[in-house]
C-alpha cells in the first residue's frame, strides 16, 4: 500500500457498490487520507461510519471527481451507470469513472463509450484476489484504457493493490478477470475432483488434506480453499454465485471469439451445482458437494 504523501492531496471518492470488496478498498483509500461517500441500492453497507448517498447520480454530485464501481454483474451496471439517476448523468466532463466490477467485456466497452461522449475518462479494472488482499491492500488490477488515464488513477491503484496491469485498450481488463477466474475455477475444480475421488477410493481424509497442502502443484490460493473445505468453513471470500457468474461470462465472451473452452465449461455445470445450494457461501464450497456425493453423507 502507498501512502497519500506519495501522490499529493487525497480528495473524496465516490462509490457505487459498497460491499466486501468495496468497503475494504475504501477503507484502505481512507487510511491514505481519502474521504468516501457511497451508494447501494438498500442504502446499507461498510461500517457503519460512511457517508451515503440516495442515488447514484447524487453519489456521483458529491465525489470529488473520481466515482469507483463495483457491482455484481451487467445488470446492476446497467441499473447504476444510466438514466437520469444514473452515475453517469452525475459525472461532470474531465472526471474519473474507474469500473473495478467483474462484467462482461461488452459492458465494459459500452460504459467507457457512453462516457467517453460526457468528456468522462473511463476505466475497466477489475481486481484479481479475495477479501483477505482486499484487506492488505495487495490486489492485483488489471486495467483497460488508454494510458494516459491509467496513469491518473495509479495514486488509487497503488493504495488498493499490489500490482497494475494495464492489459489494453477498453474492455481488456474484463477479458483479463475472465481469463484469470476462469483458470482459478477450473484448478479449484480440479482439486476438489481429486479429493473426492481420494475419500471415495478409502484414503484418509485428514491425511489426503495435509498431502494436497505439502505438494507444489496446488496454488497458495487453492491451499487456503483446501483449509477452509477441511474446516467446513465456507464463510464468503469469493462467494459462488459470483464466481460462477464469472465463468457464465467467460463461456459467452470464448464463444463469440470460437475459441474452445471445454475444461471451462464443465467447471461452470459444477459451480452451477454448487450454486443451487452454497449461492452466498464462498466458491470453495464445491468440495462440499462433491464429499457429500461420493461419502453418501448429507
Amino acid at each position: 500500500m502507498t501512502d497519500s504523501s506519495d501522490h499529493g492531496t487525497a480528495g473524496t471518492v465516490g462509490f457505487v457498490g459498497f460491499g466486501a470488496m468495496a468497503s475494504r478498498m475504501g477503507r484502505n483509500l481512507e487510511a491514505s487520507g481519502y474521504q468516501i461517500v457511497a451508494y447501494t441500492p438498500s442504502g446499507k453497507g461498510g461500517d457503519g461510519t460512511t457517508r451515503f448517498l440516495p442515488s447514484p447520480r447524487q453519489l456521483a454530485e458529491a465525489s470529488g471527481g473520481t466515482v469507483i464501481l463495483c457491482v455484481p454483474d451487467d445488470e446492476a451496471l446497467e441499473s447504476a451507470a444510466y438514466g437520469p439517476d444514473g452515475v453517469l448523468a452525475g459525472m461532470a466532463a474531465g472526471t474519473l469513472l474507474i469500473n473495478t466490477s467483474s462484467v462482461s467485456p461488452e459492458a465494459s466497452l459500452a460504459l467507457a463509450e457512453a462516457a467517453g461522449e460526457r468528456g468522462i475518462a473511463a476505466l475497466d479494472a477489475p481486481v484479481s484476489g479475495s477479501t483477505p488482499e482486499a484487506d492488505a491492500g495487495t490486489l492485483v488490477v488489471l486495467v483497460g484504457g488508454e494510458a494516459e488515464v491509467v496513469a491518473r488513477a495509479q495514486p488509487i491503484f497503488d493504495i488498493i493493490g499490489q500490482t497494475t496491469i494495464h492489459a489494453g485498450p477498453a474492455g481488456c481488463g474484463s477479458k483479463l478477470k475472465l481469463v484469470i477466474n476462469g483458470i482459478m475455477g477450473v484448478g479449484l475444480a480440479a482439486v476438489a475432483e481429486g479429493f473426492s475421488y481420494g475419500v471415495a477410493a478409502g484414503l484418509d481424509r485428514d491425511m489426503l488434506f495435509e498431502a494436497l497442502d505439502s505438494v507444489a502443484v496446488i496454488s497458495p490460493h487453492h491451499k487456503r480453499k483446501l483449509k477452509a473445505a477441511r474446516a467446513g468453513d465456507f464463510r464468503p471470500q469469493f462467494p459462488t454465485r459470483l464466481m460462477q457468474k464469472d465463468m457464465r461470462l467467460l463461456l459467452d465472451a470464448a464463444a463469440r471469439v470460437a475459441a474452445p473452452v471445454p475444461t471451462m465449461a464443465t467447471t461452470t455445470q459444477l459451480l452451477s451445482l454448487t450454486r443451487r445450494g452454497h449461492a452466498n457461501d464462498d466458491y470453495s464450497a464445491l468440495f462440499a458437494v462433491l464429499e457429500s456425493m461420493v461419502a453418501n453423507t448429507p
